[in-house]
């Protein structure tokens, strides 16, 4: 036969077990409950939203930081186009040209002077022989002519000196122009070396330009002495000659 327990120790029984099952149960949902809080703090959608506006910011920085370099870049490149370059040959050049200047004011008899030529030139070479000069003045006047036509010639050949003297001072001239024109280092080094070498070349047509006068006064001269002398000496041959009439004794 099966026993049976008092009513009291049953209920006592089920009492405990209920409260078991109450703190079993309560023990789950505590332990699990952290766990679910801790999973929802970790949003990954607003990581990467992060993520993507971090790269962005940086790529906003780097293109800021290269847009300043490039910036810096043109300054300096701007500073370089605006350097400028030391022309210290222009003094020697100007002097050059003062000396073939001061030559070719040391004209004679007849002076490079458009205003004044004609007179000279009527005085030296007088278009009429005067029968009323002697000989010993028309003398005179050939030997000064003569002097004016060697003069002449002399000017020429100092000039010509001159301009073979400066060619060696030209030669330096060039040699540092060069120079400085390979080691420019902007738009206007590079353009002021150009307009140094094109000074050089004027300064070397002048040269040539005084020269030629020179030469060409020198041979007119001595053409106009030429003719003259044989003007002259027409004129004194028909002095000589007379009428052409015989003498008639009465």
């Amino acid at each position: 036969m099966t026993k049976r327990l008092p009513l009291k120790k049953v209920l006592i029984a089920s009492t405990f077990g209920i409260a078991a099952a109450g703190a079993l149960l309560m023990g789950v949902t505590t332990s699990v409950s952290p766990a679910h809080a801790q999973l929802t703090v970790f949003d990954p959608s607003n990581y990467s939203q992060n993520i993507l506006t971090a790269a962005r910011t940086l790529q906003q920085v780097n293109n800021q930081i290269r847009s300043l370099q490039n910036q810096a870049q043109s300054l300096i490149n701007q500073a370089r186009n605006l350097a400028t370059i030391d022309f210290p040959e222009l003094q020697a050049i100007t002097q050059t040209i003062q000396q073939i200047d001061q030559l070719m004011g040391q004209a004679q008899g007849i002076q490079y002077r458009v205003g004044t030529l004609d007179q000279q030139f009527r005085a030296m070479f007088p278009t009429g022989f005067a029968p009323a000069l002697t000989n010993d003045q028309q003398a005179v006047d050939a030997r000064s002519r003569l002097d004016t036509s060697m003069a002449a010639y002399k000017q020429t050949m100092t000039i010509q000196a001159q301009v073979v003297e400066n060619i060696a001072a030209d030669e330096a001239t060039l040699g540092g122009i060069v120079q400085r024109s390979q080691g420019s280092q902007g738009a206007l080094q590079a353009q002021q070396a150009t307009n140094q070498l094109l000074a050089l070349v004027a300064k070397q047509q002048f040269q040539l330009q005084n020269l030629m006068a020179a030469q060409f006064r020198a041979d007119a001269i001595e053409r106009a002495n030429r003719t003259q002398a044989q003007a002259d000496a027409q004129s004194a041959a028909t002095k000589f000659l007379g009428s052409g009439t015989a003498y008639t004794p009465h």
